[in-house]
């Protein structure tokens, strides 16, 4: 039953990280609809978030290779206008507030339905904004340092459970006028250092656990199902929504976190505990 957990936990994972409905929300949720409170841990939960950091570097390998290779070129030339640099510079510079932020209120920021629902709405309204005003006149090679710093503290938001870093990211994005497409590909880019930073904290908290014998004894072998549970439907979520995006808008998204957030709302008006 607990490697059927750990798959299951890896399913919900890989769709929600990337599409803008917050994998946190959705982890949170099932684990305590079905009391799935051993794996439903947000240590283990965490964890399995290796499978999408995977995921990310698979699907945007050549991309990633080449702002690299151009970054290092441009750091070589001196020349800061080339557009490698400019990216380089922009995700560095806009992974910094999370990481800060994060790492200052990694105990303070509490994890409830309720908070989960009225940010799941909020952001719905945002995100729907951001496609009503935004001009997404903007491609890949229009980025700026600017945009990877306001991304950025928009990734901050991602904090408070409900939000979505992609979703948080993606309406940002949207509100500077990127192209849909553009938006979804920088978001994922400029959350890849942040999601493998937290992981690798994850990671090593749950090595300590089991070094002091605090886990149980197939923790590894759950947590393997697990990152290959995400990497699979992760790089699935990424190529379904840069494909979804490049011809359709994110309204599909700003419904469905609307009803996500009322039906919670509705089963706390009912009685539920959350």
């Amino acid at each position: 039953m607990e490697f059927i957990q750990a798959f299951i936990l890896g399913i919900v994972q890989g769709i929600t990280e990337f599409l803008p409905i917050s994998s946190t929300a959705h982890l949170l949720i099932v684990t305590k609809i079905f009391g799935w409170k051993e794996l439903g841990s947000k240590d283990f939960v965490d964890a399995i978030q290796f499978g999408s950091v995977i995921a990310i570097l698979g699907y945007f390998w050549s991309l990633i290779s080449s702002i690299v290779k151009g970054g290092i070129a441009a750091l070589k030339q001196k020349d800061w206008e080339r557009e490698e640099w400019k990216i380089l510079v922009g995700i560095a510079v806009g992974t910094l507030p999370a990481l800060i932020v994060g790492f200052l209120l990694k105990d303070v920021i509490p994890e409830s339905a309720l908070i989960i629902a009225i940010m799941s709405i909020i952001m719905a309204l945002l995100l729907g904004l951001a496609e009503k005003i935004g001009t997404r006149k903007r491609g890949f090679e229009s980025l700026q340092i600017r945009d990877g710093i306001l991304v950025g503290l928009g990734q901050t938001l991602a904090l408070i459970p409900g939000v979505s870093r992609s979703g948080s990211t993606l309406t940002t994005a949207l509100f500077l006028g990127l192209e849909r497409a553009t938006a979804a590909k920088f978001s994922f880019l400029l959350g890849f250092p942040t999601l493998t930073i937290a992981t690798l904290y994850k990671s090593l908290k749950i090595f300590k656990l089991f070094q002091a014998h605090q886990l149980p004894d197939n923790i590894v072998a759950l947590l393997i199902v697990g990152i290959i549970s995400t990497f699979i439907f992760s790089y699935l979520s990424i190529a379904f929504l840069i494909k979804y995006l490049a011809t359709k808008n994110t309204m599909i998204f700003v419904w469905y976190r609307l009803a996500f957030g009322t039906a919670i709302l509705l089963a706390i008006a009912a009685g539920w505990q959350g």
